[in-house]
């Protein structure tokens, strides 16, 4: 199993932007020399209180610079607001200072905040991921390659540099709404699923859907499956749900609340359900949570939760979210990566 940490570059309330580009560093220096497998960085906008992650590619490029063995991943990079050929040459360029290490993870960002103030209609955001995606593609590719599309033409343009893994890094997509799994499976990408809006147990048929397209489209293998999961590792479940408790609500309340408000916006779709999710999000309690969307405990309740999960939804890995909310104490984040490093993730090798 892959293990890695999902990275938001946290910034805690009357800390300075200096200091929390400084902490989350630090966190990546950690997580290397514990030799674990990636580090996957989120994609977040015009949320001073949160987070410093605008920019992930070029955060993957500085990581890639200061480590050597871990893999660096973007979780996601949303691409209906990128440049198409301009995140080919980047995303190229950083695959280059990793000496291939890249994971390109794609994927289109729930709510329309972020679309609003960068100008793009949310209601464009399918269109413009798949022709985006299909265009750095080709831009990685092809030596020379023409595009005609809605929203961008390309003619005879060379891309440069190519990336340094061939053909490409490797492509996850993120899913989130039943109808994108089997999709998702039918073109042959590896998948993020994660539980932020949903439930552990509502993942098992939306993930044997994403297998049968995947398997029915005949592409090799079987599809990897990645899930991003607040993961936190204590010495004592006592201590690790202390440490979690407030931060973990706060986030989950605010989140349903958010995806509440986005029902009724132009792109939202009654599959989604945004509202009935959203409701249930804010009325949940803290062992709901526990129970349903979180791994908390010491490293060997971790250990039987996670394998129990890993065997009843087949994982090949799991993106490990350590600070859901960000308000956790940071001496107890780099505790808990310590110890997913040092006692989590040997006992799956020797699994």
């Amino acid at each position: 199993m892959e293990f890695g940490i999902f990275h938001e570059f946290d910034r805690l309330p009357g800390m300075s932007e200096a200091q929390a580009f400084t902490n989350a560093f630090d966190l990546v220096d950690v997580a290397e020399r514990g030799g674990l497998d990636a580090v996957w960085l989120a994609e977040l906008h015009f949320n001073p209180k949160r987070s410093v992650l605008a920019s992930p590619m070029l955060l993957a490029g500085a990581i890639g610079a200061r480590t050597s063995n871990i893999k660096i991943g973007t979780a996601v990079q949303i691409l209906p607001l990128c440049h198409p050929l301009q995140l080919a040459e980047e995303a190229a360029t950083v695959d280059h200072i990793s000496h291939g290490r890249l994971i390109f993870g794609v994927g289109r960002s729930g709510f329309a905040r972020t679309y609003a103030a960068y100008g793009v209609p949310y209601a464009e955001s399918r269109e413009r991921f798949a022709e985006t995606l299909e265009i750095v593609r080709r831009a990685w590719t092809s030596d020379s390659f023409s595009f005609e599309g809605k929203y961008f033409q390309y003619h005879d343009v060379t891309v440069v540099p190519k990336p340094y893994q061939q053909p490409h890094p490797p492509v996850r997509v993120a899913a989130t709404s039943p109808d994108t799994f089997p999709a998702i499976g039918a073109q042959g990408f590896d998948l993020f699923c994660a539980v932020r809006t949903g439930t552990l147990s509502e993942l098992a048929p939306n993930l044997v859907a994403y297998r049968a397209a995947y398997a029915a489209a005949d592409h090799p293998g079987k599809g990897g499956v990645f899930l991003r999961v607040p993961v936190y590792v204590a010495s004592s479940f006592e201590k690790a749900c202390d440490d979690t408790r407030d931060s973990i609500m706060a986030f989950y309340r605010q989140l349903g609340q958010q995806l509440e408000a986005s029902a009724a916006e132009a792109g939202a779709r009654a599959i989604e359900q945004r509202d009935v999710r959203g409701r249930r999000m804010q009325e949940a309690t803290f062992d709901e949570v526990l129970r349903e969307k979180v791994i908390v405990g010491t490293p060997e309740m971790v250990i039987e939760r996670l394998g129990a999960i890993s065997s009843e939804l087949g994982l090949d890995g799991i993106l490990a979210e350590l600070n859901c909310g960000g308000h956790v104490p940071r001496e107890g984040v780099i505790q808990s990566l310590q110890l997913l490093c040092s006692e989590v993730m040997p006992a799956f090798a020797r699994n």
